[in-house]
């Protein structure tokens, strides 16, 4: 590291955040085709720091805040913490949230925010087309309701092109649009940001009132591996492996589980979405697979309701070889147990 946490450096640091980071993050920006200033960006302690502030920013306890059906389970939790009322939107698991049924929600109650994932969504895996991104945005702005926008995983794409995130089809400042380095270089390297618009200032009073600031070192570590080429050859190698990794699993479910189980693949991210027969309970299943150290998602922890009980979420970002592969089978062995 070029640069070392003096004093100075510290103060340098506090909210809204190392400004040479936040320059860097709104260069990455513009090679997209957008405009953020750095002034608009907010450095936080990882993207659920950043999403939290986002919500405490523009909602109260007791609003009504809209979520995808299934969603990241992060985001219950946090609605719950901050006493919001989640309205779970019908989300399909090619297509995602389900537009009209959208507008419906929005008819019907006043909704302050939406909590979306609109590339690589957790726990279903897609990505919404630029035209759905694009009506959403639109359809938000008719309405007057935020879109705190949690693109965590935008860098994790499979194609050559990195898609867009709905910020950038908005011209009103009603998106803030979250994401973090954590997903794409170390977990414990905990740094995110929130593009925020003209909630910044409110969310860097939300963020001295809590957290203090992100850390010093880690923010001047990353300002030197971005200012290298490194970090966008680290991706390329890490785009690469992940998706080698989720073929080789996509492979070995279909080898080694029922005909009967669908496996939904998707082209980002590295999660695979299996739905078993209905009437089986994924939560059962999970329960047995942990006795055999295979660890799978039940899908009623991402939803309020019972619509998911026979889904499960199967992470593909471990490296593959002999022992994944006949847990994947084991795996196989409990599903047909749990059907006869």
């Amino acid at each position: 590291m070029s640069k070392t946490a003096t004093a100075m450096s510290v103060i340098e640091n506090l909210p809204p955040g190392n400004a040479e980071l936040r320059h860097a993050i709104a260069r990455r920006y513009a090679l997209q085709g957008m405009n953020v200033s750095p002034d608009e960006i907010v450095i936080t302690a990882g993207a659920l720091e950043a999403l939290n502030l986002s919500l405490q920013a523009v909602t109260e306890p007791g609003d009504w805040v809209v979520v995808e059906n299934p969603c990241f389970y992060g985001a219950l939790q946090a609605l719950e913490r901050l006493r919001l009322k989640a309205l779970s939107v019908a989300t399909d698991v090619r297509e995602g949230i389900d537009l009209t049924a959208l507008e419906a929600a929005l008819q019907n109650y006043p909704v302050k925010a939406c909590w979306l994932m609109t590339n690589g969504q957790n726990p279903l895996g897609f990505t919404l087309s630029a035209e759905k991104k694009a009506a959403l945005v639109a359809l938000l702005a008719r309405y007057n309701v935020m879109l705190i926008e949690d693109d965590v995983y935008s860098e994790l794409y499979f194609g050559r092109e990195k898609p867009l995130p709905a910020k950038f089809w908005d011209r009103q400042e009603m998106t803030l649009h979250c994401s973090s380095f954590s997903k794409c270089l170390v977990p414990g390297f905990r740094i995110g940001w929130v593009a925020a618009g003209k909630q910044a200032r409110r969310i860097q009073q939300l963020q001295l009132m809590s957290t203090l600031s992100t850390s010093s070192p880690m923010q001047l570590a990353l300002v030197d591996y971005l200012s290298t080429k490194r970090y966008d050859a680290h991706l390329r190698r890490l785009r690469r492996q992940l998706a080698e990794r989720k073929q080789q699993a996509w492979q070995a479910l279909l080898r080694h589980l029922p005909p009967e189980v669908i496996v939904h693949h998707s082209d980002s991210g590295y999660f695979l979405w299996i739905e078993l027969p209905e009437g089986a309970d994924a939560s059962a299943l999970s329960a047995r697979a942990l006795a055999s150290h295979i660890s799978i998602a039940p899908g009623k922890m991402f939803s309020t309701s019972d619509s998911w009980t026979s889904f499960f979420r199967f992470n593909t970002a471990w490296g593959w070889g002999e022992r994944e592969e006949q847990g994947v089978k084991r795996l196989g062995e409990l599903i047909r147990e749990q059907l006869a």
